[in-house]
């Protein structure tokens, strides 16, 4: 199964993933992000939901922002995320991420710590996984590439990252959070435990004027390019 990648999100078969929604953050720190069916993230999350048609959709951990509280609009743009799945027929699926503690307060669907599709498991990343899998995709990071001065959201790709396995590493699907900077990372500044390489991961980059992916050397050699 080989993955098709569509800006901030990912297509394995019949199933689209994101991660990292992080609904409740704002531009001035724990400021509620504005919600309702016309919002930046619901909208963008509808237009793939539509043009990929997938029989699941999975978020891969931190659906929420908040550790503590759940601001009064977030149920809301969860509703519209839901409203996005219901309306073409797809399953929405959630595992939960590190910032998911208060994830029962809005989200009544299925959650699972690991999804598996097909060779694949989707889990956040913030933990090794539990079980074992040709592949895993996996978020938690938040991966940026810098590119002639300009950051853009990026896909990492990597074989034997872990153990054997390729590991697929998602950006953000907010687009309020800036992410990482991964250009010059090494495996131990990744926080997640499935990063073992970071000279073997190669950036994916989409752009949006060819509405088409771009695939970049790994990072080892990336960094003597750029």
């Amino acid at each position: 199964m080989t993955p098709t990648y569509d800006g901030r999100a990912v297509v394995l078969g019949d199933t689209l993933v994101v991660a990292d929604c992080h609904v409740g953050r704002g531009t001035g720190g724990e400021l509620e992000f504005p919600v309702g069916s016309g919002t930046d993230m619901v909208e963008r999350f509808r237009d793939r939901v539509e043009r990929h048609a997938p029989e699941e959709v999975v978020i891969a951990g931190d659906l929420l922002h908040s550790f503590g509280t759940v601001p009064g609009t977030v149920e809301n743009t969860v509703a519209g995320l839901q409203a996005a799945c219901r309306d073409v027929g797809t399953r929405l699926v959630v595992t939960p991420g590190n910032h998911d503690t208060m994830l029962d307060s809005v989200w009544n669907g299925p959650t699972e710590r690991e999804y598996r599709v097909g060779d694949t498991l989707v889990l956040h990343g913030h933990e090794t996984p539990e079980g074992e899998a040709d592949r895993y995709v996996v978020g938690h990071d938040h991966p940026t590439i810098e590119i002639e001065g300009q950051r853009r959201p990026c896909c990492l790709v990597g074989e034997g990252q872990y153990g054997e396995s390729e590991v697929v590493m998602l950006p953000s699907f907010n687009r309020l959070n800036a992410g990482v900077r991964v250009n010059g990372m090494s495996a131990g500044e990744f926080q997640s435990p499935l990063v073992t390489d970071a000279d073997r991961l190669s950036p994916v980059v989409w752009d949006e004027g060819a509405r088409e992916s771009r695939e970049f050397p790994p990072l080892g050699e990336l960094r003597r390019m750029l």
